[in-house]
C-alpha cells in the first residue's frame, strides 16, 4: 500500500468555487469538465494546501476562502494541511487544525505529494531531484562516501584549528607555560588576598604614621610633670574633704582615674617601636605590589588571574595533546583523502551505469507518452557522478540540450510520465495537470494507458480533456459551471454508470451528445474495465 493517499479535497470561496469537496479513491483518478468551469482553481487549491504562494488561484482567492487536503498515511492515521484568507488578506495556514506555517506545509508537503503541472514540473529542473531518480534507479548509495567525507571535513577542520607549523606551535606552548609558571610562583592565596593585603597594610601604615601624635597625647595625659591631665586629676580628687559623705564619688572618680591610666598605658604600649616589623611592614607592601601587577595583567583582578591559570592549564595540557594528534593526524587525513577518491570513482560508475540503464528505460517509454522522436539521456558527472541532469531533443537531427531548456510545458509532464513509469515513486501522491495536452487518437490512448498503470502502484490524479484517458480511470470527478442570476458558480459530483458515460460522450461530441457518441463512450469504458 502506497505511504500516502489524497482522501478528500476541500475548497470554499476560491474563484467560481463556493464550495466543493472530493473524495478520491485509491488508483487513478480523473477529473473532467469544460473549459473555465474551475478545474485550475480545484489545483490551486490543492497547491495552497502543499503551502503553495497562490500564484496560480491569487485572483481567485476572496476574504473568506478556506482550503483543506487530508491525506491518509501508511500508518493508517491521517493529517490534514489547509490554509484559509484573513478579511487583510493574509494566508494562515494550519496543520492538523494546529497553526503553522506555509513553509512546514512545503516540507510536510513533499513527502506526500508531487504535482506535475504543464509550466511546473519542478521534479525535472532540480539537478538534486535527477540525482535521487538515477540513484533510485539502481540502488546507488553513498552513504559511505558522505561518511568518509564528513570525517575529512572533520579531521581538516581539526588540523587547522591546531593552527601553525611545528615551531608556531613549540612558541604557543612555552608561552602558556611561561605565563602558568608566572601565575603558579605568585601562589594566590584567594580571590580577596590583595583586598585582605591592603587592608593590613593600610592599618599599620596608618598606626605607624600616626605615632607622634599618640607618644604626644600619652605625654599630655600622664606625663611626669605635674601639668599632665591625670595628674591634674588625682590632685582634684586628693582635695575632697574627708568625710564620709564624699566616699561614694571619690570612689567613682579613682575608678575612672585607674581606668584612664589603663588607656594611657595601652597606648604607651602602642609607641613600643618594638611593636612594629619594619621587615613584615615591608613584604606586605612587596606583596601588595606582586599581586596588583599580577591583577592588571590579568583581567583586572585576582579572581579572573585563577580562572585565567585554570585555563592555562587545560590549554597546556590540550596543547600537548594537539601536538601528539598531529603527529598522526596528517597520516589520517592522507588515508581519508585516498578512500574518498576511490568510493568517489565508484560512485561515479555507478551512476554512469545506472544513468546509461535508466536513457534506455526511459527511452523505450516515449513513444507511448507521444514522444516518438525524442531522445533523452541521463548525463552524470563530477568526480562522483554528484552532477546529474537530463539532456533532451524533441525532433531528429536538433542537438540536444537541458531537458528544461529545450522542452515545451507539455513534453515536459510527459517526460515526467514517461520517467514516473521506469522510476516510480510508490510513496507519494502524483498530480498530473492536463499532461495530455496537445494529443489526441491513439497517442491519447496510450497515454490513458500510461497514467492507469502508474495508478496499479501509487495514486494518481489527473485533469484531462480526452475521453480516451478518462475513460482508463478507476474514480471519475466532473466540474461543471452554471450561471444563474448573473452569477457564476461549480458543482462538483462523482459520476458513475450511465452518468460517466454521458460525460464520456460529451468529450467526445461536445454539448450534443448523440447516440452514436453515448455507444462509443460505452464501449471505451468495457474496453478499460
Amino acid at each position: 500500500m502506497p505511504k500516502s493517499q489524497l482522501v478528500e479535497l476541500f475548497a470554499h470561496g476560491l474563484g467560481v468555487i463556493e464550495e466543493a469537496r472530493l473524495e478520491f479513491g485509491p488508483g487513478f483518478n480523473v477529473l473532467t469538465g469544460e473549459t473555465g468551469a474551475g478545474k485550475t482553481l480545484l489545483l490551486g487549491a490543492l497547491d495552497l494546501c502543499l503551502g503553495g504562494d497562490g500564484s496560480t488561484s491569487r485572483h481567485a482567492i476572496t476574504a473568506n476562502m478556506r482550503a483543506a487536503a487530508v491525506f491518509a498515511l501508511g500508518d493508517g492515521t491521517e493529517m490534514v494541511l489547509s490554509r484559509e484568507s484573513s478579511t487583510s488578506g493574509r494566508l494562515r495556514s494550519s496543520l492538523d487544525g494546529v497553526p503553522s506555517s506555509a513553509e512546514a506545509l512545503r516540507s510536510i508537503a513533499g513527502e506526500l505529494i508531487v504535482i506535475h503541472g504543464q509550466h511546473d514540473s519542478l521534479a525535472l529542473r532540480n539537478r538534486s531531484e535527477i540525482l535521487r531518480i538515477v540513484d533510485a534507479s539502481a540502488g546507488v548509495s553513498t552513504v559511505v562516501l558522505d561518511t568518509t567525507r564528513t570525517a575529512l571535513l572533520e579531521a581538516r577542520r581539526m588540523r587547522d584549528s591546531l593552527g601553525g607549523d611545528a615551531t608556531q606551535r613549540e612558541r604557543d606552548l612555552d608561552y602558556v607555560i611561561f605565563q602558568i609558571a608566572e601565575l603558579e610562583a605568585v601562589a594566590i592565596a584567594s580571590p580577596v588576598e590583595l583586598d585582605d593585603t591592603l587592608g593590613e597594610l593600610t592599618r599599620l601604615t596608618g598606626l605607624r604614621d600616626s605615632q607622634a601624635t599618640v607618644v604626644e597625647v600619652v605625654d599630655q595625659l600622664d606625663a611626669d610633670s605635674d601639668g599632665a591631665v591625670l595628674s591634674l586629676f588625682a590632685q582634684a580628687i586628693s582635695r575632697l574633704p574627708a568625710s564620709d559623705a564624699f566616699d561614694p564619688v571619690r570612689g567613682l572618680f579613682r575608678s575612672a582615674l585607674d581606668q584612664a591610666r589603663e588607656g594611657v598605658h595601652e597606648l604607651a604600649a602602642m609607641t613600643d617601636p618594638d611593636a612594629f616589623d619594619p621587615a613584615a611592614l615591608k613584604d606586605l607592601e612587596d606583596r601588595a605590589t606582586v599581586l596588583q601587577q599580577i591583577a592588571r595583567k590579568y583581567g583586572g583582578s585576582l579572581a579572573s588571574a585563577l580562572a585565567t591559570l585554570d585555563r592555562l592549564i587545560v590549554q597546556r595540557e590540550a596543547q600537548v595533546d594537539a601536538t601528539t594528534r598531529l603527529a598522526t593526524l596528517d597520516v589520517e587525513i592522507g588515508e581519508l583523502e585516498q578512500r574518498e577518491r576511490s568510493l568517489a570513482s565508484e560512485a561515479l560508475r555507478e551512476r554512469t551505469a545506472a544513468a546509461e540503464a535508466l536513457t534506455a528505460a526511459v527511452r523505450d517509454q516515449l513513444p507511448r507518452v507521444a514522444l516518438p522522436h525524442a531522445t533523452l539521456r541521463f548525463e552524470v558527472g563530477g568526480e562522483d557522478g554528484s552532477q546529474a541532469q537530463i539532456l533532451f531533443t524533441p525532433n531528429p537531427g536538433l542537438p540536444e540540450g537541458p531537458l528544461q531548456a529545450l522542452a515545451s510545458g507539455g513534453e515536459l509532464s510527459r517526460v515526467l510520465l514517461a520517467l514516473s513509469l521506469e522510476s516510480v515513486h510508490e510513496d507519494v501522491v502524483a498530480v498530473f495537470d492536463e499532461v495530455d495536452a496537445g494529443v489526441g487518437g491513439q497517442v491519447a490512448q496510450q497515454i490513458g494507458e500510461c497514467l492507469a498503470e502508474l495508478g496499479r502502484r501509487q495514486q494518481v490524479l489527473a485533469v484531462t480533456h480526452l475521453a480516451s484517458v478518462a475513460a482508463k480511470a478507476d474514480h471519475h470527478f466532473v466540474i461543471e459551471k452554471s450561471v444563474e442570476g448573473g452569477r457564476s458558480s461549480t458543482s462538483l459530483r462523482t459520476v458513475r454508470g450511465e452518468d460517466r458515460v454521458t460525460e464520456i460522450a460529451r468529450m467526445l461530441a461536445g454539448d450534443e451528445v448523440t447516440v452514436e457518441s453515448r455507444a462509443l463512450a460505452r464501449q471505451m469504458l468495457e474496453t478499460s474495465s
